[in-house]
C-alpha cells in the first residue's frame, strides 16, 4: 500500500535514468509525461495572470473603461473587485475541495472553471470607454474562475510526484509559467506599442474601437492561449482513482463530515495548519503587489510601456530565478529558501513606498522577478508534502480558502489606508506587515523528514 504523498506508480531513480528521459529533464522534475503535462498548465494559465490580471487590464480600467472617474477611484474599485471575487471563492472552496476528494472530478471541475474564466476573458474584448462596471464584473468572474482552477490543479500534484520530486516539479511549473506568460505578453506589448507592425489600425484619426483594438486583442489572445495550452493536462494526466460513493445521501453526508474535519486541521496536521497560516499571510503581501502594481504605477504617472515592460522583466527574470530556488531548496530546504524570498519582499515594500520614477519601478520589477515564483512554488510543494495524499483537494481547498480570505485583506487594507491618508503610496506600504507576520508564523512549520523540504 502506498504511503501518503506517494504517487500510484512509483519509479525508482535507476528506472528514471533508464526510461529514455534525458538527465536534464529529471533535474527539472519533468522526466515523466504526466509531470510535463501537469507543469504545462502553468504555461497555459500564466498568460491570463500576466496579460490580463497583472499588466494590461489594470491600465485599461484606469485609462479607458474607468475614464472620467476621480483620481484614486478606479484604483479602489479595482481593488474591491479583486476582494469580491476572492470572497465568492472563499465561500465555495471548501465544498468544491471536499467533492473533488470524494468523486473523481478534479479534472472536470478544472475544465468547467477554465471554460467560464476563458469566456469572461474573451468578453473583455467588447469593453470600451466608460464600461467600468461591466469590465469589473467580467474581471471578477475571471479572477474567481482562474483561482478555482488552481485548487484542482494543485491537488493533482501529490498524486503525480513523489515527496522528493515535488519541489522540483512545482518550481519548474512556475518557471514554465513565467516563460509562457512572458512570451505572450511580449507579443501583446509589441502590437499595443506598434500596431502598424501587425497591420492593425494606427495613426491620429482613429475611432475609439480602432484605438483600443490592440489592447482588446491582448485580452482575447490570453483567453485563447489559456484554453489551447491546457490540453496536455486533460490528455496526459489521469484522474486519481477514488472509492465509489454509494449514493447522493452518502456523498453529501461525507462532504459534511469532511467540512467538519477542516476545523480539526490544527490538531490532526499541525504542521500543515501552521504552513497554511504563514502562507495565507505572506502571500497576501505578494498577491497585493501583483494585483495593484500596474494601476499604482498608472496613478503615479508612469508610462504604460514602462509598466507593461516591468511585467516582462518579472516574467523573464523569474524563469532562471525560480529554477534557482528549486536548486537552493535541494541544498538548504524549502523553508529557509522561502525566508530568503520574504526578506527581499520586505525590501520591495520599502522601495515601493519611496518610488518616484519609472526606472525605480523597473528595478522593483527585477527584485519581484527574482523571488516571486520561487517563494510561491516552494510554498505549494512544502504544503503538499505536509498533507495526506488522499485528502489533497480538501487540503488545497483549505489552502485556497485561506489564500482567498487573505486575498480580500490586502486590497481591503490598501483601500482603507489609502482612503484614510489620501495616498495610494501609504496603501502600498501597508503590505509590509504581511511579510513580517507571515515570516514569524513560518517559524512554527516543521517540515517532514522524508523529503528534501525537511532540510530547514
Amino acid at each position: 500500500m502506498s504511503s501518503p504523498g506517494t504517487p500510484e506508480i512509483a519509479i525508482s531513480r535507476k528506472d528514471r535514468l533508464a526510461n529514455g528521459s534525458p538527465r536534464w529533464l529529471e533535474r527539472l522534475g519533468l522526466h515523466r509525461p504526466e509531470l510535463r503535462a501537469w507543469a504545462f498548465y502553468d504555461w497555459a494559465n500564466s498568460a491570463v495572470v500576466t496579460t490580463i490580471i497583472a499588466a494590461v487590464f489594470p491600465i485599461y480600467i484606469y485609462e479607458v473603461a474607468g475614464k472620467g472617474l476621480l483620481p484614486g477611484v478606479a484604483t479602489r474599485r479595482f481593488a474591491l473587485a479583486n476582494a469580491a471575487a476572492m470572497l465568492a471563492l472563499a465561500a465555495l472552496a471548501p465544498v468544491l475541495g471536499a467533492l473533488a476528494d470524494l468523486l473523481p472530478i478534479k479534472k472536470r471541475l478544472l475544465g468547467f472553471f477554465l471554460a467560464v474564466g476563458s469566456i469572461a476573458a474573451a468578453s473583455l474584448f467588447g469593453i470600451q470607454t466608460g464600461d467600468w462596471l461591466a469590465a469589473l464584473l467580467l474581471f471578477a468572474v475571471l479572477s474567481f474562475s482562474i483561482s478555482a482552477t488552481f485548487i484542482f490543479y494543485d491537488a493533482l500534484l501529490p498524486h503525480l510526484a513523489r515527496p522528493d520530486e515535488m519541489d522540483r516539479v512545482s518550481t519548474t511549473g512556475y518557471a514554465l509559467g513565467y516563460l509562457g506568460g512572458g512570451l505572450l505578453l511580449a507579443c501583446n506589448l509589441a502590437w499595443i506599442a506598434h500596431p502598424d507592425w501587425f497591420g492593425l489600425p494606427h495613426g491620429q484619426r482613429l475611432t475609439e474601437a480602432e484605438a483600443t483594438l490592440p489592447t482588446r486583442l491582448a485580452f482575447l489572445s490570453a483567453a485563447l492561449w489559456w484554453v489551447l495550452f491546457s490540453a496536455p493536462l486533460f490528455l496526459r494526466v489521469r484522474e486519481p482513482s477514488l472509492p465509489k460513493v454509494a449514493g447522493t445521501g452518502e456523498l453529501w453526508g461525507r462532504v459534511a463530515r469532511q467540512l467538519k474535519s477542516m476545523a480539526a486541521l490544527p490538531r490532526e496536521c499541525p504542521a500543515a495548519a501552521w504552513m497554511l497560516a504563514a502562507f495565507l499571510t505572506y502571500n497576501e503581501g505578494i498577491g497585493t503587489i501583483i494585483k495593484l502594481a500596474a494601476i499604482y504605477g498608472a496613478e503615479l504617472g508612469f508610462p504604460a510601456p514602462a509598466m507593461i515592460g516591468s511585467i516582462l522583466i518579472v516574467q523573464f527574470t523569474g524563469i532562471p530565478c525560480t529554477m534557482a530556488f528549486g536548486a537552493l531548496a535541494a541544498k538548504i530546504g524549502a523553508k529557509k529558501s522561502i525566508y530568503l524570498g520574504l526578506a527581499v519582499y520586505l525590501l520591495i515594500a520599502a522601495l515601493a513606498y519611496s518610488m518616484r520614477s519609472a526606472s525605480q519601478f523597473l528595478l522593483l520589477a527585477l527584485l519581484v522577478g527574482a523571488v516571486q515564483g520561487g517563494t510561491q512554488a516552494l510554498s505549494r510543494s512544502l504544503f503538499a508534502s505536509l498533507m495526506p495524499r488522499e485528502r489533497s483537494a480538501e487540503f488545497f481547498a483549505i489552502f485556497a480558502l485561506g489564500e482567498k480570505i487573505a486575498g480580500m485583506a490586502g486590497p481591503a487594507l490598501f483601500v482603507a489606508v489609502s482612503a484614510a491618508t489620501g495616498s495610494s503610496r501609504h496603501g502600498i506600504a501597508s503590505v509590509f506587515v504581511f511579510f513580517v507576520v507571515g515570516g514569524l508564523l513560518l517559524r512554527k512549520v516543521k517540515p517532514p523528514t522524508n523529503s528534501v523540504s525537511s532540510v530547514s
